[in-house]
C-alpha cells in the first residue's frame, strides 16, 4: 500500500456583490469572493491538497486564471477534473480534512452540505470529509472581514487498497 499526504491552502479578498460559494454550496451573504472562477476557496485548497500529495503542482497550473475558460467556473468542475487526475494516477481520497478561516458568515449551518456536496463530487463518503471553522478573533484582514482563507490536507492511498471504510 502506498500513501501520499498532501496540504493546501487558498485566500481570496471579500467584496460586495459576489456570490459567496464555500466547499460547493452558495451561502447567503452581502459580500463574496473576488476571483476569476467561482472563488471557492474551500475547493481551491482541497484541489491544491490533491494535487501537491502526488506533486502534480497547483491549481493555477492546471486551472489557469488567464484561461477564460476557467471564467467565473463552478469549482465543483475544478475539482471533479483534480480528482480524475488523482484516479488516473492510481489513487483514491482516503479523507480530508479542512479548515475555513473567516469572521462572518458562521458556516456551521452549512457544513453539512458542504460535506454532502464534495463527497458527490469526489465519490467518497461524507464520513471521510471533515470541515472546521475559525475566526481570527478580528486579528488582520480576515478579521477585518477583508478576506477568507481554506486550509486542507488529504491522504491518498493506492486505487487498488481498501482502507479505512
Amino acid at each position: 500500500m502506498k500513501l501520499r499526504i498532501g496540504n493546501g491552502i487558498d485566500f481570496h479578498r471579500l467584496i460586495k456583490g459576489r456570490p459567496f460559494f464555500l466547499g460547493g454550496v452558495l451561502i447567503p451573504c452581502a459580500f463574496g469572493p473576488e476571483a476569476h472562477s467561482d472563488g471557492d476557496v474551500l475547493l481551491h485548497a482541497i484541489c491544491d491538497a490533491l494535487l501537491g500529495a502526488l506533486s502534480l503542482g497547483d491549481i493555477g497550473l492546471h486551472f489557469p486564471n488567464s484561461d477564460p475558460k476557467y471564467k467565473n467556473i463552478d469549482s465543483k468542475i475544478l475539482l471533479s477534473e483534480t480528482n480524475n487526475l488523482i484516479l488516473n494516477n492510481g489513487y483514491k481520497i482516503n479523507n480530508i480534512d479542512t479548515t475555513v478561516c473567516l469572521e462572518n458568515p458562521k458556516i456551521k449551518p452549512y457544513t453539512i452540505a458542504m460535506q454532502q456536496a464534495i463527497a458527490s463530487v469526489l465519490n467518497i463518503s461524507v464520513n471521510n470529509i471533515s470541515i472546521k471553522a475559525t475566526t481570527t478573533e478580528k486579528l488582520g484582514f480576515i478579521g477585518r472581514q477583508e478576506g477568507v482563507m481554506a486550509t486542507a490536507t488529504c491522504l491518498l492511498i493506492t486505487n487498488d487498497t481498501i482502507y479505512g471504510n
